[in-house]
């Protein structure tokens, strides 16, 4: 089979949501078996103050709790089974990681994508306190800086991190719930207020991309992620059409692309 011209940055989407429980380190180490550049994962922040590797803002969905991230505390997510519910079970008991944990695991083997999440109470969203600055610390403890990109929802809090840390990469995330493809200024406007954040990515739901916007992003001077990714023909498709990284829950098929 021919090689392709182009290799996008592959990325373990949660370490590999399909292949192993969620943003715990069993999914990170076996992502570190796998043929992917960076893994990805979500942070949030206890009620403590700690920040925690979560994608949900409550643990039901994942662990054998209940409860907002936002009211509880440290210990008590340290005393959950992260692998609880994953689909066709999972042999051991798996504790939610801290980013140290993480970091430590990542450092010199692989690069981090790590998302800021927003608090959410009552269907309400809100900003984790000193989430950013906590975050920044965090990095320079691990002296990775350079090692991760930083993405986000929220460009808001991309841009109090662009200021906080300017060495750091950034990546507007952008879903149809934030941008409306068929706006016909849209991709210029989205351009701008992505520059504005202070970012150097934009990472964009597979859904909502075109093969026109692909050339289009990089004209404006962005490289261009897509996310979650999880058929093996489309992973092969966006290569060949130059995005600059692919996210995936299953991160073995990049043996394949």
């Amino acid at each position: 089979m021919a090689l392709l011209s182009h290799s996008p940055q592959r990325v373990a989407h949660r370490g590999g949501a399909r292949l192993a429980p969620e943003n715990t380190m069993a999914a990170f180490r076996n992502a570190l078996t796998l043929p992917a550049d960076t893994i990805e994962l979500d942070v949030q922040m206890s009620h403590d103050g700690q920040i925690v590797v979560f994608h949900d803002e409550t643990v039901d969905r994942v662990t054998d709790g209940t409860g907002n991230i936002l009211d509880l505390d440290f210990a008590y997510l340290r005393s959950l089974n992260a692998a609880a519910n994953f689909a066709g079970g999972w042999p051991q008991y798996e504790q939610i990681p801290t980013l140290r944990e993480v970091l430590n695991l990542a450092k010199n083997r692989v690069n981090v994508y790590i998302e800021i999440k927003l608090s959410e109470r009552d269907g309400k969203l809100g900003r984790y306190p000193q989430i950013a600055e906590t975050v920044v610390k965090e990095l320079h403890v691990a002296k990775m800086v350079k090692d991760v990109t930083i993405i986000s929802f929220d460009w808001t809090t991309l841009s109090r991190m662009h200021r906080l840390e300017p060495d750091l990469v950034m990546g507007a995330l952008v879903a149809r719930e934030l941008w409306n493809p068929e706006d016909d200024a849209g991709l210029e406007q989205l351009c701008q207020q992505v520059t504005a954040a202070g970012c150097n990515w934009i990472n964009m739901d597979h859904h909502i991309c075109t093969p026109e916007m692909v050339s289009i992003i990089h004209q404006n001077g962005f490289k261009l992620g897509l996310w979650t990714v999880n058929e093996l023909e489309a992973l092969r498709s966006w290569s060949r059409l130059g995005v600059d990284s692919l996210t995936s829950d299953r991160p073995d098929l990049f043996a394949s692309i």
